[in-house]
């Protein structure tokens, strides 16, 4: 069956999809009438042509510019940079956050031939120094792994060179609800390096 194992390999490329998870996919499809498979093709062939990075943000949209580059409502002294698209969705769930965003599309990774030149780095250095005056922060939100870590300092250095805002780094810590028996030494590093007065 080498069509069933062409289709299982196509999807065990989608991100936290395993070997158990693209076969059961795979047999849903199989066994889904024609007009459902035929309507999840014609979605993904929709939504690869008509989405494209926002003009401003690089956030995904069907727009020159995205909802959140648009609305008149946010605080457009605030800029919040984050690694991918998902983030800025996950930052909005939290209604937390009430600025603008900046989607690099990924983070350093020198062993994969990620550099500086791969990102919206070049985009985010112009945009905060056009932004001069109305900026007063600019938010790294990358994630607390190795490659965020490296993104965000290295923006850090770039930022403090142009030397125009106040530069701040997402909190990482205990999750709440979290008992600090459970929580990995890292995590708990992280924390109290992070503490803020009370």
């Amino acid at each position: 069956m080498k069509s069933f194992a062409k289709l299982v390999s196509s999807l065990k490329r989608l991100p936290g999809v395993g070997p158990k998870q693209a076969e059961r996919l795979a047999i849903f499809l199989l066994r889904a009438p024609d007009f459902e498979a035929d309507n999840l093709i014609a979605a993904v062939r929709e939504a690869k042509a008509a989405i494209r990075p926002c003009k401003q943000c690089f956030d995904l949209t069907d727009q020159e510019l995205c909802a959140l580059c648009k609305d008149t409502d946010r605080d457009r002294g605030l800029l919040c940079v984050v690694s991918e698209p998902q983030d800025v969705t996950a930052l909005e769930r939290s209604r937390g956050y009430k600025g603008l965003y900046h989607v690099l599309h990924g983070a350093l990774s020198p062993l994969d031939g990620i550099g500086p030149e791969s990102l919206r780095i070049k985009e985010l250095l112009a945009r905060v120094a056009a932004a001069k005056g109305t900026l007063r922060e600019v938010v790294l939100a990358t994630d607390p792994d190795a490659e965020g870590e490296a993104t965000a300092l290295y923006l850090t250095q770039r930022l403090k060179e142009a030397g125009t805002v106040k530069i701040t780094r997402i909190a990482h810590g205990v999750p709440m609800g979290g008992d600090l028996d459970y929580i990995d030494e890292r995590t708990l590093s992280h924390a109290l390096t992070g503490r803020t007065e009370v």
